[in-house]
């Protein structure tokens, strides 16, 4: 039993290190990098949400300290995450027989750059879009509007996050 546990153990461990950066989380971050920072998306959409900006910025940062252990820094991170809230539209989606709006759409887009101080190579830049369908009798204001944008985002912030830390 001894001699199994013994063999195991010397067959697993160059597999392990044989990783490299790789984590079981799929998350493939440089042992060199240590912190980040998340510059404020600035709303340059046509249709301007006051806070959505701000929203968004938080709700990457979340993302990143809940999914890492890295450190959420204000200036000097060796990564960087900033851009812009490029669209922000509400659409007809689908039309009834008497062609109305059966269904709306609500569009968020965002434009990101993302710098690894540490690496010039994972350097990434790219635009990331997400929807959110509902109604076209629902008025989208406060928590349904809430809800639509916790969504769209929490789908963005996974994309950019599989995009840049995870590799996918």
């Amino acid at each position: 039993m001894k001699f199994i546990k013994h063999f195991l153990i010397v067959l697993l461990v160059p597999l392990v290190q044989g990783c490299g950066f790789y984590s079981f989380s799929g998350i493939s971050i440089s042992p060199e990098v240590k912190t980040f920072q998340v510059n404020g998306f600035q709303n340059t959409a046509a249709l301007v949400k006051p806070g959505l900006d701000r929203q968004f910025t938080v709700s990457l940062q979340d993302l990143i300290l809940n999914q890492t252990n890295l450190s959420l820094v204000n200036s000097g991170g060796d990564i960087v995450y900033e851009g812009e809230i490029t669209e922000y539209y509400i659409a007809p989606n689908a039309a009834t027989s008497d062609n109305t709006a059966a269904q709306n759409r609500l569009t968020i887009g965002v434009s990101l750059r993302y710098y690894d101080n540490k690496d010039e190579t994972q350097d990434l830049e790219e635009n990331f879009s997400f929807f959110f369908d509902y109604a076209a009798s629902v008025a989208l204001v406060g928590s349904e509007e809430e809800a639509a944008h916790e969504q769209i985002f929490e789908r963005i912030t996974q994309d950019v996050f599989n995009a840049t830390l995870a590799r996918w």
